[in-house]
């Protein structure tokens, strides 16, 4: 039996991927040209797809939709509804590579904009969402 330790600083919740949106753009690039996912996420980074395998230790631009309100609103606070955050690929799940979108998991360096990160944490602070395993 293995006895496996939790590292993780943050919690993490669970989103619906049909309804969150990510997009990615390299470093080296000015438009998001990637479009995939997200499956959960915390304060500290994001679990998520896309069609493209980014490789592991990359620096990437991720643009994050937020969950509209109850009201079908974006998050308070911002005219945007969406966050940008730089952040590094902390793995790559390469069994699922060849027969579908990538499965990967990023690491926040920095939130773009200010106030960014705690519409996030605002976000998940509703009750509306459920802690991932």
């Amino acid at each position: 039996m293995q006895n496996h330790i939790n590292r993780r600083k943050h919690d993490r919740f669970t989103l619906s991927p049909m309804y969150s949106r990510v997009t990615m753009r390299m470093l080296d690039q000015d438009e998001f040209h990637f479009e995939g996912h997200a499956y959960d996420i915390s304060e500290s980074g994001l679990k998520f797809e896309m069609d493209r395998p980014v490789e592991v230790g990359s620096n990437v631009m991720l643009r994050i939709d937020l969950p509209l309100d109850i009201h079908g609103l974006p998050p308070t606070g911002s005219k945007n509804r969406y966050i940008e955050v730089l952040a590094r690929i902390a793995w790559l799940d390469e069994e699922d590579i060849e027969v579908g979108p990538a499965k990967m998991a990023a690491e926040f360096l920095r939130f773009v904009h200010f106030g960014d990160k705690e519409r996030l944490i605002a976000t998940f602070c509703t009750g509306r969402y459920m802690r991932a395993a």
